[in-house]
């Protein structure tokens, strides 16, 4: 990931919950938004549940730069989640991870 020309960085991450974990991922991504949100850097940073899909979410997040991006996933809590998160959701992490670049009209 690299950071837009306008110097931030937006990421979207889908997770999907296993079977019978869907509550457990909801919980867990709720506690997680505001310690995120308080991370230098941070931007914006929220969570939704797919609309008629009960225990799919997706989380969007945008960063001062990549360097804070890269703090809040080297930080010792986040550290600690992974591991609990990767029992939650049905895939990687890696998987649901999408960066979005801007671009606008040249006029």
């Amino acid at each position: 990931m690299t950071a837009t020309a306008q110097g931030y960085v937006t990421v979207i991450w889908d997770a999907k919950a296993r079977p019978g974990r869907e509550a457990e991922l909801k919980a867990f991504i709720t506690a997680a938004v505001t310690p995120s949100r308080n991370d230098p850097g941070n931007i914006d940073y929220e969570a939704h549940e797919v609309e008629g899909h009960p225990g799919e979410f997706v989380i969007y997040e945008r960063w001062e730069t990549r360097a804070h991006l890269d703090s809040h996933l080297a930080a010792p809590r986040m550290r600690e989640l992974v591991p609990q998160m990767l029992e939650l959701i049905d895939g990687s992490i890696e998987d649901g991870i999408r960066l979005l670049r801007p671009f606008r009209p040249a006029n």
